[in-house]
């Protein structure tokens, strides 16, 4: 005889449940228990322990290892109370392990980002202002040559001319590259309209403190300076030549 609550094997003579604690009907309790096993559905893998085992295995996401938990501790509850009919126990497990080493692991990837994170973003900027400063002296050689094939004009303060003086970098020609924009400026001759002998050139990051921290300039004398101060506009003056 089984119980209509659970399912539950309910010995001849008990009047109630002893999993789910339903009352056992008075007919029902003195009816012969049917010991075919024949009879009897084949357990059923339960759902939420497989559930479990696929959140567990995202291992390292923090939303999936907290349903990994909360489904293992269900379905083994679910297990226990579904008197055989159900099964999955060893799955749930498993999903519950990978689940609690998925928390147990955040704090680690937390310190481990909090360390590496800075230290990727040091280095990307040191590598772009590395990468403007080569990139000034470049266009410093460009203006050179510029000047000497445009003897009427001298230096320009466009930066898509220098093309002509051999400057092939599209991106330096449109004026931003590796996180720094570049500009030529103050273009001007010695006297009246001669050619311009004097010209400026700035590198500053796009964004202060993310794609660098220093300004980089020079001029007609081919020093470059460089400048801690997020205003390009003081490098000229205020900033200090590279070694």
């Amino acid at each position: 005889m089984f119980c209509s609550g659970c399912g539950n094997n309910v010995a001849a003579g008990e009047k109630f449940c002893r999993v789910c604690g339903k009352e056992v009907p008075a007919s029902a309790a003195t009816a012969p228990v049917v010991k075919n096993s024949a009879l009897a559905a084949p357990p059923e893998t339960s759902g939420k322990a497989i559930v479990s085992l696929i959140c567990g295995l995202f291992l390292f996401v923090f939303p999936m290892s907290i349903l990994a938990i909360i489904f293992g501790h269900l379905s083994l509850s679910e297990i226990r109370k579904s008197a055989g009919r159900l099964k999955g126990d060893g799955i749930a497990m498993a999903g519950l392990v990978l689940g609690y080493v998925g928390v147990a692991a955040i704090p680690v990837i937390l310190i481990i980002a909090a360390i590496a994170i800075p230290n990727l973003l040091r280095a990307r900027m040191a590598a772009n202002e590395a990468s403007a400063v080569a990139s000034v002296r470049t266009l410093l050689i460009a203006e050179v040559g510029y000047a000497g094939s445009h003897g009427d004009a001298g230096y320009t303060c466009t930066l898509s001319e220098l093309a002509d003086a051999g400057l092939n970098n599209a991106e330096l020609l449109s004026g931003q590259k590796n996180g720094y924009v570049f500009r030529l400026q103050k273009c001007a001759s010695n006297a009246g309209n001669g050619p311009n002998m004097k010209y400026q050139v700035l590198a500053y990051p796009v964004k202060h403190n993310q794609t660098g921290t220093r300004v980089f300039c020079s001029d007609e004398s081919t020093v470059i300076k460089a400048d801690s101060n997020a205003d390009a506009e003081d490098c000229p003056l205020g900033g200090s030549p590279l070694e």
